[in-house]
């Protein structure tokens, strides 16, 4: 994975991603931890600087979750809940690795994360990961929150509505 993304940030070749996140008690999660494979995903500037990682989800319980596990193996983590707080972010703390809910991109606005990342020519040096997760109750959600559940790396979704937004942003990405 490390040589994948070197050699994608050595070509400035957009690196991204697909993962699927399931959510259960710890001692029923059978995958692996997101965290490690993100930090895996995220270059560090140098030993003395953790990976800034975008994260760019809409429900709370998720952020919440996924922040909690990145800043457990040692990386920053900037939230934003919409498309716009992204781009502002971008700009400001120029991300290592960017994480993104696929229901949460908005990639058919033009004024969309990627495009903002090709802008400021980090697009082709930041890796990217989009996630699907499976749709929480309530119950779920208070679960998550509440640390009674965890996420774990899981099948990514292959529903059609998923294969068209994997294949949108994959549009976005090589336009330009």
């Amino acid at each position: 994975m490390q040589s994948l993304r070197q050699a994608s940030v050595a070509a400035e070749v957009p690196l991204l991603m697909t993962v699927g996140l399931g959510q259960a008690r710890k001692e029923a999660a059978y995958g692996a931890d997101p965290a490690v494979l993100l930090k895996v995903l995220a270059p560090r500037d140098s030993e003395q600087h953790p990976p800034r990682v975008l994260l760019l989800e809409e429900r709370t319980e998720v952020v919440i979750a996924l922040t909690s596990m990145l800043e457990r193996r040692g990386m920053q983590v900037a939230r934003a809940l919409h498309t716009d707080d992204a781009v502002t972010l971008s700009g400001q703390m120029r991300p290592n690795l960017v994480v993104m809910g696929l229901k949460t991109t908005a990639i058919r606005r033009r004024t969309g994360l990627v495009d903002a990342l090709r802008c400021t020519g980090q697009l082709g040096h930041t890796p990217s990961a989009v996630y699907t997760a499976a749709d929480m109750s309530q119950a779920d959600r208070d679960l998550l929150v509440a640390g009674k559940h965890v996420l774990f790396l899981a099948e990514r979704s292959t529903s059609a509505d998923v294969q068209s937004r994997i294949l949108e942003v994959l549009v976005r990405i090589s336009s330009g």
